[in-house]
């Protein structure tokens, strides 16, 4: 997975996390990590369309998401687009293209006061809470997923998956922290450049702290848990609520017209 280095609070940290290469593989529908995307995106999708057989509009808020990320899905987004409304939360405000479907908001996704008076209808994360810090910053994650959302989906790397998936380095995670961090400050890792400063090293070091499944279900207990698999391995975790709580949306949804209404939330064209 490629490493959510806007998500490490040290503004450091953030400039440091730099891919090693032109190409993309979360664009290149031939990749195998675009392929595994794909292969998510039926659970979305199926939680979508229960929605949308419930309600008129599907409002969703992805934490820590990319517009990029949900060309997965482009299709049936551009099917159903006058219904479903995606917002993204981020530490920083990205430009959006396509404003009918997404806006940017600048938040912390481990705040628990997190757009406290809204709720979405689905909450989705991929491949974010193993980047939020310490097991504290990771429980107030999963609670604002849970409270935000009637339903949610979160995807993380498995922590037991043999191949650490940023830095590509077989049971890199079981190695001690000082020894990842002296590796890093030395070598080509994976999404990363060598980064000789000791601090740079280990700030990026300590913003990828995988998950088991045994800390998933601690962190979800009112989720199904799905594993997904490669070569007979568990490569990556799901924990899913497909059914809603009994709680009721907000209205006004949030709309491209409405955006300026809510707080800290900023519109922006590419």
């Amino acid at each position: 997975m490629r490493p959510k280095s806007k998500l490490i609070p040290k503004a450091r940290a953030r400039s440091v996390a730099q891919p090693t290469g032109p190409r993309d593989p979360y664009r290149d529908p031939t990749s195998l990590e675009y392929r595994f995307r794909r292969a998510r995106f039926r659970h979305i999708q199926q939680m979508i369309e229960a929605i949308l057989r419930e309600r008129r509009q599907a409002r969703i808020i992805d934490l820590g998401g990319t517009e990029q990320y949900w060309d997965i899905g482009r299709d049936f987004l551009d099917a159903y687009r006058p219904r479903i409304h995606i917002t993204l939360v981020n530490p920083e405000v990205f430009p959006i293209r396509d404003e009918s479907l997404f806006a940017s908001m600048k938040g912390d996704a481990t705040d628990a006061k997190l757009m406290e008076d809204e709720t979405f209808d689905l909450a989705h994360s991929n491949s974010v809470i193993e980047h939020v810090g310490r097991m504290p910053d990771m429980e107030r994650f999963a609670a604002n997923m849970a409270r935000l959302g009637q339903r949610y989906y979160m995807q993380t790397p498995n922590y037991w998956f043999p191949l650490e998936p940023h830095f590509r380095v077989p049971g890199f995670q079981y190695l001690p922290q000082a020894v990842r961090v002296a590796m890093l400050q030395r070598m080509k890792l994976g999404f990363f450049r060598p980064l000789p400063d000791y601090d740079d090293a280990r700030a990026v070091i300590e913003h990828h702290r995988l998950l088991s499944m045994r800390q998933v279900r601690t962190l979800f207990p009112d989720a199904d848990f799905e594993y997904e698999w490669v070569y007979g391995l568990r490569k990556s975790i799901l924990a899913m609520r497909r059914a809603p709580v009994r709680r009721d949306i907000q209205p006004p949804s949030i709309a491209p017209d409405d955006l300026p209404k809510h707080a800290g939330v900023i519109r922006q064209t590419a």
